[in-house]
């Protein structure tokens, strides 16, 4: 009788899930214009990092949006490193789902194959224009992996976007160059781009043998080819007119979206606008420097506040900003040491990158995927709402289908639903439940009822190359109420054995699907 009614709660969860998928199909009944969505995508931002959700560092841009819109507190990145998190939000599908989707090497083959579904190709088929501007990170190129000095492809252009200017992974990664569409830009065929992650290639100085020729000390694995005044992870030569400077890259960014936008006025858009900011190695323009007294970190915050003031600006400008959706958010909690010496640690204060949240990047525990979610859409979204609905980022796909009327393949995007009510304020609840991914692929389970399900594992009590940042790993199933103890300070499993046992098999089915 019990694996009876086991069987049926299962089989009723599975019918839930199932149910978002078909509301998939509703349009909207405003019977206004299509709204254009900018997605501001931001790096490593915690969830205490910004001032409207208690950060001490200001960021008057940022609030505003949360102000003129709505402020989620229980949404989620859907992983605590970039890679994986990009990877879901772009295709719909948990990046655990397959192996070598883990954070990606400067050169890896693209992740994202044509003909996957993804959230641009379904903006395309609702009739938009798409960019992506910013971070990759999910590679370029073929299984043999990119040609820098030829077509870099596939990668953003075969899987919906109409325009790609990008830098191929990390600001801390080689090859230290942008791509715009399927090329380097301003590469010189007479000094091709080799790049190695395995052996010293050319004779750049490395920051491991030359420190003194470094502006930025490297702290933990950033020690090979110095570009910059700045060490980076992976070998490089060639490329001498190509390569960028990292003090340069917010004006860029924003230079790179204005153009777009403006580009054609009278067909709506979606812009995917990765920032580097706020991840290593944080180097803000001179304009920013020394604007705050946390440091580097602090400054490269003050200039992402800056990047979200221009776009809004340029919306504004053009007459765009009534009706365009901004969704601002992080792709994985914060982290003070990530393999540079800029005093992010020493100089953090009372400032809590975490906020109330146990763990950072890389962590099982909260602050590694909860993470910042402001949604600005004055023509549809009162001003000033604070929703407590469980949000995951994997639901943007389902979510934008669903309001676009559009049929999206659920075979491949096949953990995202539509959460269209809650990404506009309506539905207070959210979705029953959602996965996060930590170090290792190690993942948790979170329930809208405030139970979380730690599963066993043998992985290390913290971090283990020096971040300083507890995994949440236990080699015992671990419970928390999160939603009375965010702080994740009092295991619950002992207390309720019976609520834990059902989120493993819960989980289970998930994984099983």
């Amino acid at each position: 009788m019990k694996e009876l009614k086991l069987f049926a709660g299962l089989a009723l969860l599975f019918c839930i899930s199932c149910s978002q998928k078909q509301v998939a199909k509703k349009t909207d009944s405003s019977g206004k214009g299509k709204p254009n969505v900018l997605l501001i995508y931001t790096d490593d931002v915690g969830y205490g990092d910004i001032a409207t959700y208690g950060g001490k560092i200001p960021t008057p841009n940022i609030d505003k949006l949360a102000e003129q819109g709505l402020l989620f507190t229980n949404a989620y990145a859907s992983a605590a490193t970039c890679t994986p998190s990009r990877y879901s939000l772009l295709t719909g599908e948990y990046a655990w789902r397959a192996k070598g989707r883990g954070v990606a090497p400067g050169d890896a083959s693209a992740l994202i194959k044509p003909g996957v579904e993804t959230l641009p190709l379904v903006m395309q088929k609702g009739g938009y224009r798409t960019a992506v501007i910013g971070k990759w990170h999910l590679g370029l190129g073929g299984e043999n992996g990119p040609d820098w000095n030829g077509e870099l492809s596939p990668g953003p252009l075969e899987i919906g976007f109409d325009y790609s200017f990008i830098i191929p992974a990390t600001g801390d990664r080689v090859p230290t160059v942008f791509v715009e569409d399927h090329h380097v830009v301003n590469l010189d065929p007479k000094d091709p781009i080799e790049v190695s992650y395995r052996k010293k290639v050319g004779d750049r100085p490395t920051g491991k043998d030359n420190p003194d020729l470094l502006k930025m000390m490297w702290s933990h694995g950033h020690n090979h080819t110095i570009v910059n005044g700045v060490s980076r992870i992976g070998y490089m030569s060639g490329g001498e007119a190509a390569l960028w400077r990292d003090e340069d890259f917010a004006q860029t960014f924003v230079d790179k979206a204005s153009a777009f936008i403006k580009q054609d006025l009278g067909k709506p858009f979606f812009m995917y606008f990765a920032t580097h900011d706020i991840h290593v190695p944080r180097i803000a323009n001179e304009r920013f420097q020394g604007a705050t007294e946390f440091g580097p970190r602090g400054d490269v915050i003050v200039q992402l506040d800056w990047t979200v003031g221009e776009l809004v600006k340029l919306l504004k400008a053009e007459g765009l900003d009534k009706n365009t959706m901004i969704i601002f958010s992080s792709d994985n909690g914060p982290v003070l040491d990530d393999g540079y010496v800029d005093q992010a640690r020493e100089l953090v204060g009372d400032h809590h990158p975490g906020g109330n949240l146990r763990g950072g990047k890389y962590s099982a525990f909260e602050a590694g995927t909860r993470v910042p979610f402001i949604v600005k859409w004055p023509a549809e979204i009162q001003s000033g709402t604070i929703s407590n609905a469980l949000f995951s980022q994997v639901d943007l796909l389902g979510s934008m289908a669903a309001y676009l009327d559009v049929e999206y393949d659920s075979t491949q995007a096949v953990d995202t639903e539509n959460a269209w009510q809650s990404l506009v304020g309506e539905d207070t609840e959210g979705r029953y439940a959602l996965v996060q991914e930590a170090l290792f692929s190690n993942l948790a389970y979170v329930r809208r009822d405030g139970y979380k399900y730690i599963p066993a594992n043998n992985g290390p009590d913290m971090v283990p190359w020096g971040p300083i940042i507890e995994t949440g790993f236990s080699k015992e199933d671990q419970l928390f109420d999160v939603k009375a103890d965010a702080g994740e300070t009092n295991e619950v499993s002992d207390e309720f054995p019976k609520v834990m046992e059902e989120m493993k098999k819960e989980l289970n089915v998930i994984i099983n699907k």
